[in-house]
């Protein structure tokens, strides 16, 4: 059954709330993450970290879905989890141990599902993050999930982490860990081309191939090279899933209500609109709009933070708007 979202002023989280949040809440009580810009050494090659402690009230299994435009790892600890990957479904439980996921980036909505309460250590990969680790290919592992300890053979990575300690904590495992990789193997900077539509992708993804070629003095072919290197999928790909999770976000409320407008104006009518939306998330624009989807939300406002920061349209001593700001975890 939808529920409907409205804006609360308790600190407590409303009764119907099916996911309630220790590192950060929307207005109407919905689990948010903890965001991090990663420190400058991480960068380009790490674009976001993100912590999320949610508790589950009942015993039901919550079901959603991600939709990310790079690969990600994923530390969890705790609840059972069920992804409806490329290889078919696969299901983790990673306990109290923890345990590390390598999720590729997605080309649409992957079914999710979650049984008990949780905690998970999400690392967004950037522009040529994954070549950086020394990963697959992101066309080989677009819509697919893999155990990151037997991938990278370096150990059980999730026992790096304590996970009774707060989040702030837990970044500063994850940047001392990575700091040190990166010194070590010192990785080639990513394609100019690479992030340059990285970023205009983030400002506004209704540019055309061609302009943008021309702006960067490099042929079409040359991008869509570089493009499906760096993403997996092709500019046009790219493109049209950036502008399904922006619109995706602020439906659900988790971006700047002025940006709604000019996200909806970039789809040719509002037929267009449901089409899109119903291919990258299997919902209408109501649905998103109206039914609650907590798994869902903590991915399109993880997205929405980095790129807001990326964009510089938000305060870093503020929090989002979307947010309420006296659940906030503030870093050290």
């Amino acid at each position: 059954m939808a529920t409907l979202r409205k804006k609360r002023v308790s600190n407590d989280p409303p009764q119907h709330t099916p996911l309630i949040g220790r590192t950060g809440r929307a207005h109407d009580g919905n689990a948010l993450a903890y965001n991090v810009a990663p420190a400058r050494d991480l960068r380009p090659w790490v674009g976001w970290f993100a912590a999320t402690h949610a508790e589950k009230p009942d015993n039901e299994v919550l079901e959603g879905g991600i939709l990310g435009d790079h690969a990600a790892i994923r530390v969890c600890h705790g609840g059972t989890w069920t992804a409806l990957t490329a290889d078919g479904p696969r299901v983790f439980a990673p306990g109290e141990k923890g345990m590390a996921l390598y999720f590729g980036p997605q080309s649409k909505v992957m079914r999710t599902s979650v049984d008990g309460s949780f905690k998970v250590i999400s690392i967004y990969l950037g522009v040529g993050g994954a070549q950086a680790l020394g990963a697959p290919a992101q066309s080989e592992i677009v819509d697919r999930v893999m155990d990151f300890d037997e991938l990278m053979g370096r150990g059980h990575f999730a026992s790096l982490f304590d996970f009774a300690a707060p989040p702030q904590v837990w970044y500063d495992t994850f940047a001392r860990d990575f700091g040190r990789y990166f010194q070590e193997v010192t990785p080639p900077r990513p394609d100019r081309i690479a992030l340059e539509f990285e970023t205009c992708t983030l400002a506004d993804p209704d540019f055309t191939l061609q302009d943008f070629a021309e702006a960067n003095d490099v042929s079409i072919r040359t991008v869509e090279r570089v493009v499906r290197k760096a993403y997996g999928l092709t500019p046009k790909q790219v493109m049209r899933r950036a502008r399904a999770l922006d619109l995706a976000a602020a439906l659900m409320g988790v971006a700047m209500s002025e940006e709604e407008a000019e996200m909806r104006l970039r789809y040719f009518d509002q037929s267009h609109q449901i089409r899109e939306i119903r291919h990258f998330f299997d919902r209408t624009p109501r649905q998103l709009r109206e039914e609650s989807n907590p798994l869902l939300m903590l991915n399109l406002e993880i997205r929405q933070s980095r790129r807001m920061e990326a964009l510089k349209r938000l305060s870093p001593d503020k929090p989002a708007p979307w947010r309420d700001p006296r659940m906030e975890i503030r870093p050290r």
